[in-house]
């Protein structure tokens, strides 16, 4: 085949996904039906107040909060694979740079959100801009989230120029207005070496100054509650430990964005087994730098079993909390560590499940972070009913904790829809670079 036909079948099998069909129309009417019903759950929390929820006097964070910092650390994974796997030459991450990109995005502009859902009266948010002190983490985290969502946004599109010139020259059959924002978007790309260069620049600076932004997010988050006296919170080690959390769940995320954009796009010729090899191996160096930071998190307070830490800690090792905190270690962290050792196991059907076992754990763990805690305060709880000892999430509870997780597929899929998944340009430079070679 010659160069000008694998260049014209590399463009029209990146630009396929590009079009409305029957089943995209019927998922987002799936998922548009749901988030209706969960904002319903969320209509009558504003109407009654934060009495429909499971939450109280001592545990005032629940599953809201739970659910901000795992939305917090899924957005990581595009400085992960774009800028840090990027800048350090990895060519291989190339093709998933800007699945990478668009989950980071989705992810990091629902966490505000979910902030919102947890303030029983969110008309206030602006006081926190208006009187916030400097010394409060929380000015500190609304203010990195809000920053890391502007640069994710520019390291999304700025890669993207070349492409949208592509869409508005190949996707003729598009009404006139679509086309015609593709235009406006591409700012005039012509391909000179000139635009080129500015590209690349561009896209280097970036890619540096949002690995900073994106470890002071969690990191900032993490202050959150290392930053209280509280027993599991009290900890020198939670920002790193964050941090590495994060890349363990925003790398299940992107293998499971892979296997359904490679079976549903007809991808296999670019999302292939290397890559999914690839991510194996990531997943594992990342979840072996969480299991370690996990072992000091539990293992040292439990060799000193301080009177306040032997209550808490054994809530987690054998008492009410025991069942959900081994589930979460075992499958989500340790088993899949071990099969993703073997090559078989590191297929892509195999990496979907073991990823959706570690993602699903990775939210529990969130959980196990948030809620055990408060029901441990230092002064103890008594006289006052069952319900404020323990913590019960309500039915209104979750369906406003599953609204922020539709609200980011209702994201990805739309975005997933309007560009190419993976860089056209980049795609077709790579198969110049190697025919120089050759």
């Amino acid at each position: 085949m010659s160069d000008q036909l694998k260049t014209e079948k590399i463009t029209t099998d990146l630009l396929r996904s590009i079009r409305l069909n029957k089943s995209f129309l019927i998922w987002m009417g799936f998922l548009g039906l749901a988030f209706l019903i969960c904002f319903g759950a969320y209509g009558l929390q504003l109407k009654n107040g934060m009495v429909v929820t499971g939450l109280g006097d001592y545990v005032s964070w629940g599953m809201y909060i739970s659910n901000f910092v795992f939305f917090v650390a899924t957005s990581l994974i595009g400085m992960l694979i774009s800028a840090a796997l990027g800048l350090s030459g990895q060519k291989w991450a190339a093709p998933l740079a800007r699945i990478a990109e668009i989950i980071a995005l989705a992810f990091a502009a629902v966490a505000g959100l979910v902030i919102v859902m947890d303030m029983g009266r969110p008309e206030r948010l602006l006081n926190v801009i208006i009187h916030g002190r400097i010394q409060s983490p929380i000015v500190w985290d609304m203010t990195v989230v809000t920053v890391y969502v502007l640069i994710s946004t520019l390291f999304l599109y700025i890669p993207l120029i070349p492409d949208l010139k592509i869409c508005y020259d190949r996707l003729d059959k598009l009404p006139p207005f679509a086309r015609n924002i593709y235009k406006l978007l591409s700012l005039n790309w012509t391909g000179s070496p000139a635009q080129k260069k500015l590209i690349k620049q561009s896209t280097r600076v970036i890619a540096i100054f949002i690995i900073p932004v994106a470890l002071a997010i969690h990191t900032v988050t993490s202050w959150l509650f290392a930053n209280t006296s509280r027993v599991g919170w009290d900890s020198t080690i939670f920002g790193p430990y964050f941090v590495t959390g994060a890349f363990v769940a925003g790398s299940a995320a992107v293998i499971i964005a892979m296997y359904f954009y490679r079976k549903n796009y007809g991808l296999k010729d670019y999302i292939t087994d290397y890559h999914f090899d690839k991510m194996g191996q990531l997943l594992v160096l990342v979840s072996l730098i969480y299991l370690y930071f996990t072992l000091n998190e539990y293992m040292v307070p439990a060799y000193k079993m301080k009177t306040s830490e032997a209550l808490h800690l054994s809530a987690l090792f054998t008492g009410i909390h025991a069942g959900l905190f081994w589930s979460v270690q075992l499958f989500g962290l340790v088993l899949p560590i071990i099969l993703l050792l073997f090559k078989k196991m590191r297929k892509p059907l195999p990496m979907l499940f073991i990823a959706l076992a570690v993602l699903i754990g990775a939210w529990f763990k969130r959980y196990i972070i948030v809620v055990p805690t408060q029901e441990h305060p230092y002064l103890p709880i008594q006289n006052v009913p069952l319900s404020f000892k323990i913590y019960t999430p309500t039915l209104v509870e979750t369906l406003i904790t599953i609204a922020p997780f539709i609200l980011v597929l209702i994201i990805i899929t739309v975005l997933s829809k309007v560009i190419p998944i993976i860089s056209v340009h980049e795609t077709i430079e790579q198969l110049e670079e190697n025919n120089q070679k050759d």
